[in-house]
């Protein structure tokens, strides 16, 4: 099998079944006219997904589903079932009593999509192009998750037309995994048994438990700020009546930005280190959270160019976590240790999501992503810890 081409039909899946993730965090200004759509609302459309992600990853490693069934099975499988979710929202929900139970599941599914690819797209890459090979599947996650912006800015699509040209995109994404993908058969071997106490034993060890802490602190901020960079752009606009669209400003900083972050820090991670390029990139979002309330000033050309700084640094990082994890973890239970890390990571989401517009409230948007700012701080202590104590062969850095 054609490596480069099993990479590119991954990210491509990547691309097109997370299109459903944020699609009703970009179609939130239409629903708030339409269904009368209050803050805690629009905060619970976006906390279903997560929380739902969070039941699918802990389901799914209870079962090691990603170590005992045919992972592109079950990629093609989730991505379908998270875009008939979407579907059926679009044609039927007319408020939020139906559409969280659906956003709930379309968590669940995606929970079968994201680590599943991750898991994939490890076993097309050796040590020494891990990090980069990992870079592109983090960067092809943050275009699907920004596309549905994407589609809302340009077109002239009603809310439930975005819903159902993300479900499309979905859809499409199930096709390719049904088809094209394939799980390198040099790859390790499936666990012999079911263990999914694995995903918890994994803190035991120093390695896997600091390459998890780190990857805790990343995702403290990163899907709040996905979540919430519209409402602080929106902000900013009503306060100054900045020219452009919101919608297409969070896909050109937060999804190429992100995107082009994603194959930076990929690059990095294997050139001079996993530890090396995670702490640059935490250090940098940091740094961006706390002086979010002076750039929240500042002219459109700067506001935009911050943004998308803080777009790349954000997830520049999340490759690295995933590629350290993949090779302290136990080779049998890679799945696992993977599917297990990213349930805990999205539980902690839920959390920031929540506070950081109750933050918004009461000071303003100006300061709110001040309240992210912890995270990357203790991400970067964990990392600087696991580069001191991992062996070399493990820290990824080329010869």
């Amino acid at each position: 099998m054609n490596t480069g081409v099993q990479r590119g039909a991954i990210a491509a899946v990547q691309v097109l079944g997370l299109a459903v993730w944020f699609s009703m965090s970009a179609v939130v200004p239409s629903l708030r006219s339409d269904w009368g759509l209050t803050a805690g609302g629009a905060v619970w459309l976006t906390a279903s997904v997560q929380f739902g992600f969070v039941a699918g990853a802990v389901a799914s490693t209870g079962l090691n589903l990603a170590d005992r069934v045919p992972p592109q099975r079950l990629l093609a499988a989730s991505a379908a079932a998270a875009a008939v979710c979407t579907v059926v929202l679009a044609l039927v929900a007319d408020g939020p009593a139906v559409a969280v139970p659906l956003r709930f599941m379309t968590g669940m599914f995606l929970a079968g999509v994201y680590p599943t690819g991750m898991k994939l797209m490890a076993s097309w890459a050796g040590s020494a192009g891990r990090g980069r090979t990992m870079g592109v599947l983090i960067a092809a996650l943050t275009l699907g998750s920004t596309l549905p912006h994407l589609i809302a800015g340009l077109g002239s699509l009603p809310w439930r037309g975005v819903l159902l040209a993300a479900a499309a995109a979905g859809f499409g994404g199930s096709v390719i995994a049904l088809v094209v993908v394939r799980l390198n058969p040099h790859a390790a071997p499936a666990a012999p048994a079911r263990n999914p106490g694995y995903a918890l034993a994994m803190f035991t060890e120093r390695g896997p438990r600091l390459a998890n802490l780190g990857y805790f602190g990343h995702m403290w901020e990163l899907y709040a700020l996905w979540t919430w960079i519209p409402s602080f752009l929106l902000a900013a606009s009503a306060a100054r009546d900045l020219p452009g669209s919101v919608e297409v400003t969070v896909f050109l900083t937060m999804g190429l930005g992100g995107a082009a972050g994603c194959l930076l820090g990929g690059w990095g991670a294997d050139r001079f280190g996993r530890p090396p390029a995670a702490l640059a990139a935490l250090v940098l979002s940091g740094l961006c959270c706390l002086l979010s309330p002076f750039f929240f000033h500042a002219p459109p050309p700067l506001l935009f160019a911050f943004c998308a700084l803080w777009g790349a640094a954000v997830i520049a990082d999340s490759g690295v976590f995933s590629t350290s994890l993949s090779e302290v973890a136990d080779p049998r239970y890679i799945g696992t240790a993977l599917t297990g890390q990213t349930a805990i990571g999205f539980a902690l989401t839920v959390v920031s999501i929540q506070l950081t517009p109750l933050l918004a409230e009461a000071i303003g948007w100006e300061y709110a992503f001040l309240l992210l700012a912890p995270g990357p701080l203790a991400g970067a202590l964990a990392m600087r810890a696991f580069g001191r104590g991992t062996a070399p062969a493990l820290r990824g850095a080329s010869s």
